[in-house]
């Protein structure tokens, strides 16, 4: 028990007035002689050292007994339940004391319960948000503020190709996007926001376009807390709008050209005519080789307006439900022939369904296929040993389209050239008109697909078109 400094007082006064009543007493006892003399004076001291002795005493009891008197009152007027038998303060405080311990110990058990609660409803929404950033379809990662991911999820693990990214630094997540990771480290110094970011990635196996958000974690006036990234494999949604864009360009290019092309026309049949003339004429060797060489370079102009009007005029689709596969072999054996001339194997395969339906304009697509075949014949050199178009028709998984990919085995397409293939009038060739590729990529978005091209880790160049199946 706690002692203050009036008590200890109290108990030092009791304690020298206690001794000076024992010291009078032993001089009564010891020198009577003494005592006599001054008698009248010792017992006044002596009745007056005891008395407060026993006065400092009884509030040295006091204080002592002030906290048990305290607690007595206080449980008194506490609202406990007692037996309500006689009994006396030491049986009652007992009593009180029993009544409050298991009053403490049912509302520990509350504060157990409602903290087991609380920790369930915590856990539940761990839980939740776990699953919530699993579930996003697109590529999130979050990095502390010394730049090591502490949240990633499987979009992101299947994009960068890595079975885990938690606990690894960014630089070492985004080293095939140096882009990326720069972004982060400016969000991570200084709190920088980026939105919906394009970004080349090119350290990929194959080329990619991501679409990027940074965001900083809690940002305050004393810095960010770490960095927040989104993101998203657009390589597919940039290629078709990078297709849209080309099919809007075509038809501005088509309309503004048709009326001039048709005068062309014109002009080219009435130069048909006089060429023809002039080859009935009578001439010497020089002038019959110079007629036959101007008639034939009129038939080549015509030819190629004729095949520019086709593409900048385009006709009404004329739609019915066509095997694909069918006009595929009907366009292999039309070309026989043009593979047999160049020693050129063609081998088809055909993955999935049995005849790939597919809602279309026979005539039109059959004039895209055969435009892609010889495309790719022609792609091959003579001088090149393995000399072979390979042509595979399947589903894409998860998608109502059927894809068909033909591919050479030539050199490839100059990457600076990819953008250029389905521009009119565009190609590398010695001969041909740069029309057939555009008239290709035309007839097959108007059929509601798209047509891209790549270079194969392989070699050579690959078309890859893609058409949406009939619906049941």
């Amino acid at each position: 028990m706690r002692i203050d400094r009036r008590q200890l007082s109290l108990t030092v006064m009791a304690v020298i007035f206690l001794l000076a009543a024992v010291f009078i007493f032993a001089v009564f006892a010891l020198a009577p002689q003494t005592a006599l003399v001054y008698q009248p004076l010792l017992l006044t001291s002596f009745i007056l050292a005891l008395f407060v002795s026993l006065i400092c005493i009884a509030w040295l009891l006091r204080g002592l007994l002030r906290p048990y008197n305290q607690l007595v009152g206080e449980a008194e007027r506490a609202p406990v339940p007692h037996s309500g038998k006689p009994q006396n303060e030491a049986a009652f405080v007992l009593e009180t004391f029993q009544s409050v311990v298991a009053q403490l110990q049912s509302q520990q058990q509350e504060l157990e319960r409602l903290t087991a609660q609380a920790s369930q409803r915590a856990d539940s929404a761990e839980l939740f948000s776990d699953r919530i950033v699993a579930s996003m379809p697109t590529g999130l990662i979050a990095f502390d503020l010394s730049g090591i991911a502490t949240v990633a999820n499987a979009p992101a693990q299947t994009l960068f190709d890595r079975q885990k990214l938690k606990g690894e630094h960014f630089r070492k997540i985004f080293a095939a996007v140096p882009a990326l990771a720069d972004m982060v480290q400016d969000c991570l110094d200084g709190g920088r926001l980026f939105r919906r970011e394009e970004i080349e990635a090119a350290g990929f196996a194959k080329p990619k376009r991501l679409g990027a958000t940074v965001a900083p974690i809690d940002p305050s006036e004393s810095g960010t807390q770490g960095a927040l990234c989104l993101i998203t494999d657009i390589t597919e949604v940039t290629q078709l709008r990078e297709q849209v864009a080309l099919k809007r360009n075509l038809e501005s290019l088509g309309e503004m050209s048709a009326g001039l092309a048709h005068e062309f026309k014109n002009a080219m049949a009435a130069l048909h005519g006089y060429a023809q003339f002039l080859q009935n004429l009578d001439h010497d060797e020089r002038g019959t080789a110079a007629a036959e060489g101007l008639l034939q370079e009129v038939r080549s102009l015509s030819e190629m307006i004729n095949a520019f009007l086709n593409f900048a005029r385009p006709q009404p689709l004329q739609l019915e439900e066509v095997s694909l596969k069918e006009l595929l072999d009907s366009c292999a054996r039309e070309l026989t022939p043009l593979f047999e001339e160049r020693g050129i194997d063609l081998n088809t395969e055909f993955i999935g369904q049995s005849d790939f339906r597919v809602s279309a304009d026979a005539r039109m697509l059959r004039q895209a296929l055969l435009n892609l075949l010889r495309n790719a014949v022609e792609a091959i050199p003579e001088s090149q040993e393995n000399r072979r178009v390979d042509v595979t028709l399947k589903d894409v998984p998860g998608n109502d389209f059927i894809q068909l990919s033909v591919q050479d085995t030539g050199p490839g397409i100059d990457p600076a050239d990819l953008d250029k293939v389905f521009i009119p009038f565009f190609t590398t060739k010695a001969t041909g008109h740069g029309v057939g590729l555009p008239l290709a990529h035309r007839v097959i978005t108007e059929h509601g697909g798209n047509l891209s091209v790549e270079n194969s880790p392989a070699g050579g160049a690959r078309f890859i078109m893609r058409l949406p199946v009939v619906t049941p």
